[in-house]
């Protein structure tokens, strides 16, 4: 009785920190687009939930108050300038939580969920993300609106905050200290973020959670234990099967199991052509023209699709660059938690890169930004690829540039000086090309495209394809061209936000090969998925070369079911055919019916055999990476 007598600074605190909690939750349910499929049952449902993770965040953030009530001298909190202590703290407090949640807002408006492991990247490259948020937002207004918020109601609740803490600090703090420390024990052993999964709708999943409950626990989980966490076989088994699973008619292994290491014979006269790859940030084919837009956003990349070789069925395998960036250079399914780009001992992979350096290619990772960001420069550097990111750019070299990168025509500019370079020292030339410029705040040169800078995502659509079309135009004019193949890909969609976790269709990017000189136009329907790419184009170059790559020759893969995987940092998803099987952790297994067009979902039974080669694709791939499996030697 004591002690509850004793709570009042501690109540209001928690009073105040819900009500924030609830109000953010609610303005979230607003921003839920029409159509999501919530029912009133479920967002009532979602609320309940979202209590629960409310409260077990704030017995976390109550650990520093029980800490001082335990460890603050006598002398201080009965000094007569602790109460304007603890006003400040109060307000303090205050400004950071409307901060969080107004910083929630802006996450969900664009990712459509809480924080997550993406806000966990961000943390980690602050210069970046608040550039990206000043340019993006009215900063100084809104931290003004914030700060003025937080000091009304500092002022409105000064006297509840002075007796409040009177009472706090009167009474057994220190009792009082040790049993709030009670609190977040309990929340650390009774309540798991797995417990926001309380529908198949992915919206009501995120209104369950708590946006700083849901940053700390992707914090702790950003690699997660396959073997752990998601449901598995035996291994020698799994390897087998994924061993059958890789071959194709013109390769042999030459490594005993489990080993994957093959020789890829190239059917024909190798070509030894170069080769620029453009990543294009968040280019998702629903943007497209020849993937069926009506908006006119892409006319220079409609008008080479009907010169290229084109790809129409492709996923992406995750929702970061870094996850494509992955994909496309060691040809491996996505593994749960954050990227191989990111973790530490990333080097040594048989990667795209090495496989040109073998051949005598110059071989560079070429970045609008700065490499450090991501992981990027340490990654590419020890897996066969020279940097060039924007410290390698001479001043005179950027007429625009943002906090992500210099615009993607100064990029493709210095992709033309680069491979001048090699050309003039007799030498093929391999270049991974990583584009910027259709990313938030959606900035570029003015008066380049019809659609004003800062405009959002249509503006970066257009401006991508605007410098697509000057590059190739440019790159027309060098003596290079002739003998070069461009590969167009982009990393990941524009949003992966849908009512299922892996809705499907946010997965769909394009693909298109252009080389007039060598590749015959045309259009491949087959579904692939992101780690095809490496295995496809180096096939349409008649390659032989040794590789420990997961992903097939699209062109080459006969009779095999067609096959692609997306993901998230947790759900893993395999695709056969028009049937979606979801690996969660706690060794979950799901399967549905899914409608390409509508992105509409239905739940099936389980299918063994689609376990067994989903498994096989995921730890297989999840041992070759632990085991060092697919390294050099």
């Amino acid at each position: 009785m004591t002690l509850r007598r004793n709570l009042g600074i501690i109540s209001l605190f928690s009073i105040i920190y819900l009500a924030i909690a609830t109000v953010t939750r609610t303005v979230l349910l607003a921003m839920v687009p029409k159509g999501s499929g919530l029912t009133v049952p479920l967002v009532a449902q979602a609320y309940a939930a979202g209590l629960l993770f409310d409260v077990a965040s704030l017995a976390y953030l109550l650990i520093p108050a029980a800490l001082y009530l335990i460890l603050a001298p006598r002398r201080l909190v009965e000094h007569r300038k602790h109460a304007w202590l603890v006003r400040a703290a109060f307000l303090v407090i205050i400004a950071a939580l409307i901060f969080g949640a107004v910083a929630e807002y802006f996450f969900f408006e664009e990712f459509a969920t809480r924080f997550n492991f993406i806000a966990v990247d961000y943390l980690i490259y602050t210069g970046e993300v608040i550039g990206n948020i000043r340019e993006s937002y009215p900063l100084v207004p809104i931290v003004g609106a914030i700060l003025a918020v937080a000091l009304i109601l500092t002022r409105l609740l000064q006297g509840v905050i002075d007796r409040a803490a009177a009472t706090t600090f009167s009474g057994r703090r220190r009792r009082l200290g040790a049993a709030l420390l009670a609190l977040p024990l309990a929340a650390l052993l009774f309540v798991n973020i797995s417990a926001t999964a309380i529908s198949a709708n992915s919206y009501a999943n995120e209104l369950a959670g708590n946006g700083l409950y849901g940053l700390f626990a992707a914090f702790r989980n950003n690699e997660l234990d396959f073997t752990r966490f998601y449901a598995t076989r035996d291994d020698r088994r799994v390897m087998a099967r994924l061993r059958d699973m890789v071959k194709e008619r013109n390769n042999h292994f030459i490594a005993s199991p489990p080993r994957m290491t093959r020789q890829i014979t190239g059917e024909g006269r190798e070509k030894r052509l170069n080769v620029i790859v453009v990543v294009e940030e968040s280019l998702s084919a629903e943007f497209l023209g020849a993937w069926g837009d009506t908006r006119g956003l892409s006319p220079n990349i409609d008008r080479l699709a009907r010169e290229s070789l084109v790809f129409s069925h492709l996923y992406a395998s995750g929702t970061r660059t870094i996850r494509g960036l992955e994909a496309l250079t060691l040809s491996i399914p996505p593994l749960p938690g954050t990227s191989i780009v990111k973790r530490p001992d990333n080097g040594g992979f048989r990667s795209w890169g090495e496989i040109m350096k073998e051949k005598g290619y110059d071989t560079r990772y070429i970045y609008a930004g700065y490499g450090y960001f991501d992981n990027m420069n340490a990654f590419f550097s020890a897996n066969g690829f020279d940097i060039v990111d924007r410290n390698s750019f001479a001043q005179d070299e950027i007429t625009f540039a943002n906090i992500w990168g210099v615009c993607d025509e100064d990029l493709f500019r210095k992709t033309i000086r680069e491979s001048r370079a090699s050309f003039a020292a007799g030498r093929p030339f391999f270049s991974m090309v990583m584009t910027t410029s259709n990313h938030r705040p959606f900035t570029y040169p003015a008066g380049t495209i019809d659609i004003p800078p800062k405009t959002g995502r249509d503006g970066g659509v257009k401006y991508a394809d605007h410098a697509i079309g000057r590059f190739l135009a440019e790159a027309r004019k060098e003596p290079w061209f002739k003998d070069t193949v461009f590969v167009f890909v982009a990393d990941h969609c524009a949003s992966s936000a849908g009512k299922t976790d892996l809705p499907v269709k946010k997965y769909e990017i394009p693909l298109l090969v252009y080389a007039p000189h060598h590749v015959k136009p045309g259009r491949v329907d087959r579904m692939m998925a992101q780690i095809d790419v490496a295995p496809t184009v180096l096939g349409l170059l008649n390659m032989s070369y040794t590789t420990d790559f997961l992903g097939h020759d699209i062109l080459k893969a006969d009779n095999r079911p067609e096959r692609a995987f997306i993901s998230t940092y947790q759900k893993l998803g395999y695709i056969e055919g028009d049937r979606l099987l979801i690996l969660s952790p706690q060794k979950g297994v799901s399967l549905a019916h899914f409608d390409r067009r509508s992105g509409a979902t239905e739940p099936l039974p389980m299918d063994e055999r689609l376990l067994q080669e989903a498994l096989a694709w995921y730890q297989g791939a999840n041992y070759i990476y632990k085991n060092r499996l697919n390294r050099i030697p």
